[in-house]
């Protein structure tokens, strides 16, 4: 057997545990480098260390530890009782004021299951209120995450990004962006007629004002405040969900403080630097969460702690495998291999599917970091457009994160209250299933047929 056959047969094995065993690909995929690479290519610890990411290991941890102080002084709160307000009386918006609001927090750095964790409770909660399908607020809420995530300041599209140009290949941020933003925003669509969104009629008053009479005697903000945290969500893999708002507005949950207007104001500096004066984002969001902290230092106490460590274990660790594959060659014979189909649309599409199949089961990152440096040699040679392959690649593994088995789809099911568990399971991986069917087929068809980049 070949070197560059097992090194590849290796990193299958690394999906397979940590799908089945829940152990950290990143950390196995770290083993993983240490054994082959030693082993098998006979690379020292300089050759191994040779792929490791410290570009995008600033940029994960500066980027989360900003948002985690923005969560720890309440800034998120802040955000989601500002977009709720927005609807007052309009039930038919909640869904989309949901979308809107984890792909703002997504897109401004924040993980995707963090985004997820902090809003689906929220979410959830309303649509058990107001009579809201859970699945279409459920699928609303992990779209949304999805389609803010590769905007040029968030992780993935940090990560996605980083990947292309260490790789070489011709990339575009904003054709990145805005493919998965108008994936994302049409599949949203489409979930929101299917699953009734057009036929939702109601005021939220009314109902705020039955419920806040039943559990404070007054039937404004209060009540509709409490609707967020209706249902007991646990917490899952150590991601905090949003904590219980605030009863009335200007208090100290839902008030602007001088701590959450600096963290606002940050949040927009970190926009601004990347954007228009071209600084690293990573830098940049670290430099910001210093000062804050120590502005701040009883708000920013914890923030370290809520690091997306496992991201950044994950991410680092597959990056870091992934170099040992190209020191050894494996990157080369695997997309030369794929390149021989002799067919590269049929090869494309192939690449799509695969990721959409690992993401609904592993991690979205993980297969988006190992899948486009396997695809580069196929791209060098020009025949498929490297800009429109990265982004049918990138759409294909992130849209299917509504499946149960993914953290996104299970963070959902975990904050719905008062539903069927099983019944609601099944509708998860009803609807994972579909996605993975077609989504593939249609990010090819869009991005890649015709040649983009």
């Amino acid at each position: 057997m070949s070197p560059e056959l097992i090194s590849i047969l290796v990193l299958v094995v690394v999906f397979v545990i940590a799908t089945t065993r829940s152990v950290n690909m990143g950390a196995l995929a770290f083993a993983a480098a240490f054994g082959v690479g030693g082993l098998v290519a006979d690379l020292d610890a300089d050759g191994i260390f040779a792929g490791f990411p410290g570009d995008l290991f600033v940029v994960l941890v500066g980027v989360t530890y900003l948002f985690a102080i923005a969560r720890a002084n309440g800034t998120t709160d802040w955000l989601v009782h500002a977009a709720v307000r927005l609807v007052r009386g309009r039930v038919a918006l909640i869904p989309w004021v949901m979308f809107a609001l984890t792909g703002a927090l997504t897109a401004i750095g924040a993980v995707s299951p963090a985004a997820v964790a902090i809003v689906a409770p929220i979410a959830l909660s309303f649509a058990a209120r107001y009579g809201i399908s859970p699945l279409l607020m459920g699928a609303m809420v992990v779209h949304g995450a999805q389609a803010g995530g590769f905007s040029p300041i968030s992780i993935y599209g940090s990560i996605v990004n980083g990947i292309v140009e260490r790789e070489k290949l011709p990339g575009n941020e904003v054709v990145l962006f805005l493919s998965s933003l108008a994936a994302n925003l049409v599949i949203a669509a489409v979930v929101f007629v299917v699953c009734g969104g057009l036929k939702l009629r109601g005021d939220m008053a009314a109902g705020d004002r039955a419920a806040g009479a039943a559990r404070v005697g007054d039937g404004g903000p209060a009540s509709s405040s409490e609707a967020g945290n209706s249902g007991e969500a646990p917490h899952s893999a150590g991601l905090r969900t949003a904590p219980a708002p605030a009863a009335t507005p200007g208090t100290e949950t839902t008030g602007l403080t001088p701590s959450r207007i600096a963290t606002l104001a940050s949040l927009l500096a970190l926009v601004v630097a990347v954007l228009v004066f071209d600084l690293d984002a990573g830098l940049t969001a670290i430099t910001l969460a210093v000062v804050l902290s120590t502005l701040w230092p009883e708000d920013s106490r914890k923030a370290t702690g809520q690091i997306a460590w496992p991201t950044v274990l994950l991410i680092c660790g597959v990056l870091t495998y992934i170099g040992v594959l190209d020191e050894m060659g494996t990157i080369t014979w695997a997309g030369e291999g794929v390149g021989g189909i002799g067919i590269p649309l049929l090869a494309a599409v192939l690449l799509c599917y695969i990721g959409a199949l690992v993401s609904a089961f592993a991690s979205s990152v993980g297969i988006m970091g190992a899948l486009i440096p396997l695809a580069v040699p196929f791209l060098e040679r020009g025949e498929i457009g490297a800009i429109g392959m990265v982004a049918a690649l990138a759409v294909s593994a992130t849209v299917v994160d509504v499946s149960p088995f993914s953290t996104n789809g299970a963070l959902v099911l975990a904050a719905a209250p008062d539903v069927d568990r099983e019944r609601f399971f099944r509708q998860l991986m009803v609807y994972g299933g579909i996605v993975v069917a077609v989504v593939p087929a249609a990010a090819w068809l869009v991005m890649v047929v015709p040649g983009w980049g």
